[in-house]
């Protein structure tokens, strides 16, 4: 397939904070010998913040108490379409058992975590949504404890809208801490809570790189870089839209890449006119962030036909894809690799990053080629069980005994020898390797 780039990305996608894995594992050790005073420590020096950890129950009523009812009505309104999404979600898998062999019964149950931790960030935007969409699902799946935690601002504390949200949500307990200090405090069960299972939730280099050296102590939803966004069209596709489009996701910040694939050369052209007209009419810090954003990361692409959108689309696998073209079911069947796909020019990534309903939480740089976003199934173990009949047990004994001899383990055949021993003492079975 014949690709004509319009525009090429300058430079990859690459968190380039110098040994951000040192530092946050040197402070990771700090908090977890010095315990809750260690993290307050952290919370006063890079948050700026020394209030109170846990919020009362008071202090979350006073902080909704400052949420409009508007923007709680909005908020509702999400929380609806997550959870009933969710709970969509939960119902497809179910437990299960199935006699194998008569006799032989095997069988699988969805357990949810105990304790989940829900980061949502609070710096530079307050992400209202990422509550929602992290504590929301742990509530669904049935997590026995749900934390939530998220940036304070100085002397002010959680943004009001991200409380609201949390409570409205069903945490459990919600922490004043942001960055590393945060997640190590779900993760040790500091100030009293217990220690998280699983943890959740978007955050910056820190934030995803605590998580990495955490994995395997704990569950992770994904190991998460810069957001990244693709967009298929083709000449049905409207210029002004696929531009606004581009822009709305690049100012997520300088290192988040997106990408424009078409059929249709003048749309691409048109687009790429359009795209720093419509930044200049950002604010000021957003308009930074989405002009670095094309500047270095934005690429445009040019294919012959739409079976070259979908090659590309795979090539890439977006954590976010949204499909501009005519018969949007021939790419819904087509399309293999992304996060979250949107079909036509009525929807848009914002309305899945805020309040459509599935999850905003999805793989980026390319992982989505062999997984999948944030769901209630993360917080969910899908584990075995099996039983047999004594009659059951003689077919399955004789066929492990002979494989583990074949495999050099004699431990395990005289497991299977010495029951077929009891229960069939006077019959003879040939039990040797091969």
């Amino acid at each position: 397939m014949t690709i004509d780039y319009l525009k090429k990305a300058d430079r990859k996608s690459t968190d380039d904070a110098g040994d951000v894995n040192a530092t946050v594992k040197a402070i990771l050790d700090e908090i977890e010998a010095g315990g809750d005073e260690a993290a307050r420590r952290y919370a006063a020096k890079f948050d700026k913040y020394d209030g109170n950890v846990v919020l009362t129950r008071d202090e979350i009523e006073a902080a909704s108490e400052k949420v409009s009812q508007t923007l709680k009505d909005d908020i509702r309104y999400a929380w609806d379409n997550v959870r009933t999404f969710a709970e969509a979600q939960k119902s497809s898998i179910r437990d299960i058992e199935v006699e194998l062999r008569p006799g032989l019964i095997a069988g699988q149950r969805a357990i949810p975590c105990q304790a989940a931790g829900c980061y949502a960030p609070g710096g530079r935007y307050s992400h209202i949504a990422s509550a929602l969409m992290t504590v929301t699902t742990a509530k669904v799946a049935g997590c026995g404890h749900i934390t939530a935690c998220s940036p304070p601002r100085p002397e002010k504390g959680i943004a009001p809208a991200i409380v609201y949200t949390a409570d409205l949500c069903g945490a459990d307990n919600i922490l004043a801490l942001g960055g590393v200090q945060g997640i190590a405090a779900m993760a040790f069960g500091l100030f009293g809570l217990p220690k998280s299972d699983i943890l959740v939730g978007p955050g910056n280099q820190f934030v995803a790189e605590a998580k990495r050296i955490l994995f395997g102590r704990v569950g992770i939803d994904m190991f998460a870089g810069p957001t990244d966004s693709l967009i298929l069209a083709d000449e049905t596709a409207d210029p002004h839209i696929v531009a606004w489009d581009l822009v709305g996701q690049a100012e997520h910040g300088y290192n988040s890449p997106v990408w424009l694939a078409t059929t249709h050369r003048p749309l691409a052209e048109k687009v790429m006119e359009l795209v720093p007209q419509y930044i200049s009419e950002l604010p000021d810090l957003n308009a930074q962030n989405a002009a670095a954003a094309w500047r270095d990361m934005a690429e445009v692409m040019v294919v012959p036909d739409r079976e070259g959108l979908a090659q590309v689309a795979d090539m890439i696998a977006p954590e976010h894809l949204h499909v501009q073209a005519a018969d949007t079911d021939w790419f819904l069947n087509r399309l293999q690799c992304y996060g979250s796909l949107f079909l036509g020019e009525e929807t848009t990534v914002a309305f899945g990053d805020k309040s459509a309903g599935p999850n905003h939480v999805l793989p980026t740089s390319g992982a989505a080629r062999y997984t999948g976003g944030l769901s209630v199934h993360k917080y969910m173990k899908l584990v075995t069980w099996q039983k047999v009949t004594r009659e059951g047990s003689k077919a399955v004994a004789e066929s492990t005994a002979r494989i583990s001899r074949l495999e050099g383990m004699e431990g395990h055949a005289r497991t299977a020898d010495i029951r077929l021993e009891k229960y069939f003492p006077d019959e003879t079975f040939d039990l040797t390797a091969g």
